[in-house]
């Protein structure tokens, strides 16, 4: 199911069919370096995850991390959407792209589309994000989204702290 679409982008719920690139995308050296290893090592793997804690945000929430995918071919390059943690008051955004497919400006372009549909269609007071300390790139793309850094906090079942944007 199509979410949201930009100039070079769709946006959609991520589905089972969608197991072996979701896996790629966890398996990414950055991703584990800089968010976690989810200890996906199989399609099944991420078949499960993507059942057990993808699809219960799309009910409970009305949102999560969608699918993005080139318009013109449908090639999916990576994940953007928004997050609700139990452990967070504020809802987040969080997003992931496959290597091969970084400094082409995707990621900003699906992050904006994000912001604004959580703000002008699900009306969310508040967007904030979550990223490490060390994580360059993610920090220079939150501040051109016009985020700023709050401060250092300690997620619950995180190891080590992550830098708070709003």
């Amino acid at each position: 199911m199509k979410v949201l679409e930009t100039a070079r982008l769709n946006l959609r719920q991520l589905t089972l069919h969608d197991s072996p690139f979701f896996l790629a995308i966890m398996n990414e050296p950055a991703f584990i370096r800089n968010v976690a290893d989810r200890g996906l090592r199989t399609p099944a793997d991420a078949a499960s995850y993507i059942a057990e804690k993808i699809f219960p945000s799309y009910e409970e929430f009305g949102f999560g991390m969608y699918v993005v995918e080139l318009k013109d071919t449908g090639q999916p390059v990576g994940t953007c959407g928004l997050l609700k943690r139990p452990t967070m008051e504020d809802v987040d955004i969080g997003y992931a792209f496959l290597s091969e497919f970084w400094g082409k400006g995707y990621a900003f372009e699906a992050a904006v589309a994000v912001m604004d549909y959580g703000r002008n269609v699900l009306g969310l007071p508040k967007i904030v994000a979550l990223t490490s300390p060390q994580n360059e790139s993610s920090i220079k793309l939150l501040e051109k989204l016009g985020m700023r850094f709050e401060r250092l906090i300690q997620v619950p079942g995180w190891e080590g702290e992550s830098k708070l944007f709003v």
